[in-house]
């Protein structure tokens, strides 16, 4: 007597090889995506936060030098936490990136902001 086995996905039943798993093609891709999902979880997460601190600082720095309040950019959800590198001037200031966008925090007569600048090829050096 042959052992009838089911889908993990949909619960049908798998007919043809002895080997077989799924009983189609669409449950066989659901359930990879599914598993990417769950193993890519954090790759995905920090990749969503980056796309969107660059689109938050591309739209605030359309001159190549921008300074803003700190609670503006944190208000559309930029997260400092995220970034891609940073650079370091000749006064120790660091500025960290994201991927073209860059942002020093500062503190200005007691309020938090944000110094935007724009990537610069001198900073490769």
């Amino acid at each position: 007597m042959l052992d009838s086995k089911t889908c993990p996905v949909c619960g049908a039943i798998v007919k043809g090889r002895s080997d077989k798993k799924f009983c189609s093609k669409k449950c066989k891709s659901i359930d990879q995506y599914e598993h990417r999902r769950k193993t890519e979880v954090f790759y995905l997460e920090v990749d969503r936060q980056l796309k969107i601190n660059r689109r938050i600082l591309k739209k605030y720095n359309k001159s190549g030098y921008t300074v803003i309040r700190k609670s503006q950019l944190t208000g559309e959800g930029f997260n400092p936490r995220f970034f891609t590198h940073y650079w370091r001037n000749k006064r120790g200031d660091v500025y960290f990136f994201v991927y073209e966008y860059g942002f020093l925090s500062k503190n200005e007569n007691g309020k938090e902001k944000y110094l935007l600048v724009i990537w610069q090829d001198y900073m490769a050096q």
